[in-house]
């Protein structure tokens, strides 16, 4: 049976006494994500031996804005789906597509109205994962996300904030979370003096 969801836990064990905030988020493999990446769970200052707990659901939703910002529902999004922004009844809505994505693994939120630019995003967990701004009619936005989340410690970042590459480029420690129930972050290293390693994270005690 697929896992459905794997229920996540950071641990702070590091020696690093600086008020770090914790920054997790995935790459969208369809755009050029060295550009961007929204930061989608951060925690702020985490003390030590804590845990802090979150869910990251195997299937993500989309949603879409109007050229009006007003947002759509959310949709639950599976591989290879195209979903539209179109009028019905003189109201934008978004709705599943007949034609399917291009990209067998992509999601694609296409702007099928007559005038006006959209917003398309990727959730998960109800949490902004990734966002393409101004979608011109007849354009579309393709969402991909690799099993696997990005965590480094970084500063002055808020949940949902787009992160800029300088940011992004000094997070080099990707998860895998395929077919995992449950795991640990561990967050090792850091301290003073000339002994101190750097800052690290893990995955531990993974459960299948």
């Amino acid at each position: 049976m697929a896992v459905k969801k794997t229920k996540l836990n950071f641990i702070k064990k590091s020696n690093d006494n600086n008020e770090s905030t914790i920054v997790i988020f995935q790459k969208n493999v369809a755009e050029s994500f060295d550009e961007t990446a929204v930061a989608w769970t951060v925690i702020k200052n985490p003390k030590q031996l804590i845990n802090y707990s979150f869910l990251y659901p195997a299937h993500f939703k989309v949603q879409a804005s109007d050229p009006d910002g007003n947002p759509t529902s959310a949709m639950t999004a599976c591989e290879g789906q195209s979903f539209e922004m179109a009028t019905d009844k003189s109201e934008n809505i978004l709705k599943l597509s007949s034609t399917p994505s291009i990209s067998k693994k992509g999601v694609e939120i296409k702007n099928s109205l007559e005038a006006g630019a959209i917003n398309g995003y990727a959730l998960r967990d109800e949490k902004v994962l990734a966002a393409k701004n101004g979608i011109a009619p007849g354009q579309k936005a393709v969402f991909q996300f690799p099993p696997t989340i990005w965590v480094g410690a970084v500063s002055q970042v808020e949940e949902g904030d787009v992160m800029k590459s300088a940011v992004i480029q000094t997070i080099n420690k990707e998860l895998p979370l395929e077919n995992l129930s449950s795991a640990d972050i561990v967050m090792t290293g850091g301290g003073p003096g000339a002994t101190s390693t750097p800052v690290t994270f893990n995955l531990e005690n993974q459960k299948k």
